[in-house]
């Protein structure tokens, strides 16, 4: 685990230094060593994730399973509704807002009805939190 561990450190350094070193030359020459830098990392990269996944993520499953996880469906629930919602409610406020925006451009007067429309769009991911902290508070 150490060793992965420093591999992965290594490797977050190194894309670090090679990219303020591209930045501080800022030629097409370090923008091809960055571009040759990054394949690099991205070649290391996965095989060291898929490692972490496969030798360390068993031992905490396997330590998770010991102890009580009764309550494993009910966090799942808590995070989905609120991503869900969270998701929901941004694409509800990119057409809704988008509308707005458009409809204020051609009468100003019309503000005031955009901005309800725009906050029940937005009320989505309030009633998605609410439900995720009601499934929390069963637990």
């Amino acid at each position: 685990m150490k060793i992965v561990l420093t591999l992965s450190i290594i490797e977050v350094l190194s894309l670090i230094f090679a990219g303020v070193y591209c930045i501080y030359k800022d030629t097409p020459a370090s923008r091809k060593k960055l571009k040759a830098v990054l394949r690099l990392n991205l070649l290391f990269f996965i095989p060291i994730i898929s490692l972490i996944a496969v030798t360390i993520v068993p031992e905490f499953v396997h330590a998770q399973a010991a102890g009580d996880s009764s309550s494993g469906l009910g966090f799942i629930a808590a995070g989905l509704s609120t991503g869900l919602a969270a998701l929901g409610a941004g694409v509800a406020v990119s057409s809704v807002g988008s509308s707005a925006i458009g409809a204020v451009s051609e009468d100003p007067k019309i503000l005031g009805k955009s901005m309800i429309f725009l906050g029940l769009a937005e009320g989505i991911a309030i009633y998605g939190l609410i439900i995720s902290i009601m499934i929390l508070g069963r637990l």
